[in-house]
């Protein structure tokens, strides 16, 4: 898996391109959310459009980001954009759809961030 990175607008976009499976890319998503937690990112949106599979393991990851996010010093959102229909369907049966902010497009996906504050930064 590769991941790209941009900002806009303060929110910090990951580009995924390539399945996150239990040995590929489900670690380096892992470290990567690390490394931006680390640097006092807050304001994270997961860019799903190049991710044409998801296991288990890719899942679970997911959530661990989005929780790590959200419990770092000051708090964070991380916010999921352009899923495929299959990870749709993979985050409905599992019942994790309600738990993400999920958005049809980035434009909104960062919009969805200008009525929260930035987090303090450490």
């Amino acid at each position: 898996m590769n991941i790209t990175e941009r900002t806009v607008n303060a929110v910090v976009i990951l580009d995924l391109q390539g399945k996150i499976l239990l040995g590929e890319g489900d670690s380096q998503l892992k470290e990567y959310i690390a490394r931006l937690i680390e640097r006092g990112e807050r304001r994270i949106i997961l860019n799903l459009a190049g991710v044409p599979y998801m296991d288990s393991s890719g899942l679970g990851e997911i959530v661990r980001s989005f929780s790590s996010v959200k419990r770092a010093p000051g708090g964070g959102e991380l916010k999921l954009v352009n899923l495929t229909r299959r990870l749709v369907d993979l985050l409905t049966i599992t019942k994790l759809i309600s738990i993400f902010e999920t958005y049809d497009n980035e434009a909104d996906a960062v919009k969805s961030f200008e009525h929260q504050p930035e987090s303090q930064q450490f």
